[in-house]
């Protein structure tokens, strides 16, 4: 019985880490130095379901557009930007089911947040 509490308390006090952190992108302008981000909130879904999953990556996705977009000429950069900015987000929510949708529509995996103590 223990072990399947403590599995809900893990479970619990990830889901709301996860909610706190609420996802902030950030991209950098290389060319003007502006660095853009956008916070993306996902409290309203269901992450234990595909849908929620899809609905969140959707909204990480459609945020890293708005971040990374670039003045006409500039659309080169929109592309790693994008990747950079998704991963970076998707790593830092840390939803192992999100991160195994990220990997399969992508191929790639999302950047790692680590943390020195």
């Amino acid at each position: 019985m223990n072990s399947n509490a403590k599995a809900v308390d893990r479970g619990t006090a990830g889901y709301a880490a996860a909610m706190w952190l609420a996802c902030v992108l950030i991209a950098c302008n290389a060319h003007a130095g502006d660095v853009h981000s956008e916070t993306v909130k996902f409290a309203d879904l269901n992450l234990s379901t595909q849908g929620g999953v899809e609905t969140l990556y959707v909204r990480i996705h459609a945020a890293a557009l708005r971040v990374c977009a670039q003045p006409a000429g500039e659309q080169a950069a929109v592309g790693g930007c994008m990747t950079k900015a998704e991963s970076s987000a998707i790593g830092q929510v840390n939803i192992p089911a999100l991160t195994a949708f990220y990997e399969k529509k992508t191929g790639t995996q999302p950047q790692t947040i680590t943390a020195n103590r």
